[in-house]
């Protein structure tokens, strides 16, 4: 993971700055507490997978540093994705569905 940005001015709960998305979401694989996975490459694709099986969407920094995902054919949500920080050390994000308030935090793998 060391395509994450440097420093130990990060704090578990920080908001990860748009400049530091791409980097912080490419950086590994993710995995969720329920198991599932996710992957994203700096193209602006990702692949969920939940028991086993995949699913492909697309993803984008909004101007405001809010995380957007789709979904086709029409599922579309916006995130604030924060840094999860243990032991001085970034392990991974975690996503809040900005409508609904959904969290979901996922560990570097």
């Amino acid at each position: 993971m060391d395509r994450l940005p440097s420093g130990s001015d990060v704090v578990d709960g920080q908001p990860v700055a748009a400049v530091d998305m791409v980097a912080a979401l490419t950086a590994a694989q993710f995995v969720f507490e329920d198991g599932a996975t996710q992957s994203f490459t700096a193209a602006g694709r990702t692949t969920y997978v939940e028991n086993g099986v995949p699913s492909d969407g697309e993803w984008s920094v909004a101007g405001d540093g809010s995380f957007a995902s789709f979904w086709p054919p029409a599922y579309r949500a916006t995130y604030a994705v924060r840094w999860i920080v243990a032991d001085g050390a970034r392990v991974g994000v975690g996503f809040t569905d900005t409508r609904s308030g959904a969290h979901y935090a996922g560990r570097y793998r």
